[in-house]
Parts: structure tokens; C-alpha cells; sequence
């Protein structure tokens, strides 16, 4: 695994520490589906605006736990 492709820059203001309330009005990036290279954003309660019949929709259920990863970065030279 290569550490250098979790580099980038994440402003702490930008780092959710508790779920939206209401839940419907979190914030959801839509990219669309053509190949256009297009992302912009939407709210959770805009969703049903972006389905089309015999799109499917995976949840996940996963819960977050209270954890700290804790390493050392060695650097050549």
C-alpha cells in the first residue's frame, strides 16, 4: 500500500462530527452517469429528482467506531 495516496488536503471545517439534522438535508455530491466530467452538488432530499425506473440503490449500514490510527512515516534521505 502506498501511504503517499492518502495525502490531501481536508480542512477541519469541512469534517462532518455529527449526523445532519434534518437527515434529509445532508449534502450529496452528484456525478453524472454520461462520461461528462460534470460533479455538482445536491441535498439528500433531492435524490428521487436523480432516479430513473430500474435504478438501484445500495445502503450502508456500517456503523462508525471510535478510533485513532497511529503510524510513523519514515522518509527517505
Amino acid at each position: 500500500m502506498r501511504v503517499d495516496q492518502f495525502d490531501f488536503d481536508l480542512p477541519d471545517e469541512n469534517i462532518a462530527l455529527r449526523p445532519m439534522s434534518p437527515r434529509d438535508q445532508a449534502r450529496l455530491l452528484v456525478v453524472r452517469p454520461d462520461g461528462k466530467p460534470v460533479l455538482s452538488d445536491a441535498r439528500v432530499c433531492d435524490l428521487p429528482s436523480f432516479l430513473k425506473p430500474g435504478d438501484a440503490l445500495v445502503f450502508n449500514d456500517t456503523k462508525v467506531i471510535p478510533a485513532q490510527l497511529e503510524g510513523v512515516r519514515l522518509r527517505e534521505g
